[in-house]
């Protein structure tokens, strides 16, 4: 059996760990949106995601800290994390950031300037995004198969919008580059015909 030496996780790894366990639980007591399930499980869950496809410690890191801007401090824990991490984790996490924290753009105006971004981010950041959208579309989508369409109304864009969203993003990713991780977003997406709506397009998402 051929065994193979663990790529290393240096000390800064456990302290983006414990950065962001302390503003997304200890400060800001956030859960996954409409349940009780600690939010820091996504942020370990797209962190593991990203070391699973082969991405550095620095992508690991950003991805620990992707929502710590927009949800808990704006520009302020951007420049701390750039501090603590260095300038190319803050690129990650800033382009992973829909908003600069509170108070939130509108849903649509935000999402459709993440959409538009996501293009002409670099690979680092994109690897992030997309760990990032594969958690939060199969969690979606595990919830959809057990509680059926009412889970997406604790979400701002309702079915429609959120459909909209993830179609368009994994549609952008698999033109990007085919590659393993744009195959599983875009598999997601192939599973969802009992819950799409006629319509996911971008008017539709103005009338929910």
């Amino acid at each position: 059996m051929i065994t193979m030496e663990a790529r290393h996780l240096s000390p800064k790894f456990e302290e983006a760990f414990r950065l962001a366990f302390d503003l997304h639980q200890t400060k800001g007591k956030q859960g996954r949106k409409g349940k009780d399930t600690p939010y820091v499980s996504h942020l370990m869950a797209v962190s593991s995601l990203v070391l699973e496809y082969g991405g550095s410690e620095e992508e690991a890191i950003a991805a620990l800290l992707h929502d710590a801007v927009e949800d808990q401090g704006g520009s302020d824990t951007l420049r701390l994390i750039e501090q603590r991490f260095g300038p190319q984790v803050a690129k990650i996490v800033g382009d992973c950031s829909d908003c600069d924290g509170e108070p939130k753009p509108p849903w649509l105006e935000r999402k459709a300037k993440y959409i538009a971004h996501i293009p002409h981010v670099a690979p680092s950041s994109r690897i992030v995004s997309l760990a990032d959208k594969i958690h939060n579309a199969g969690t979606i989508l595990r919830d959809v198969r057990e509680h059926g369409v009412k889970t997406f109304e604790r979400f701002n864009g309702k079915r429609d919008g959120t459909l909209w969203y993830y179609d368009s993003l994994a549609r952008i990713f698999l033109a990007q580059r085919p590659d393993e991780m744009a195959k599983a977003m875009a598999s997601g997406r192939a599973t969802r015909p009992t819950v799409t709506p006629a319509t996911t397009s971008a008017s539709a998402v103005l009338r929910v």
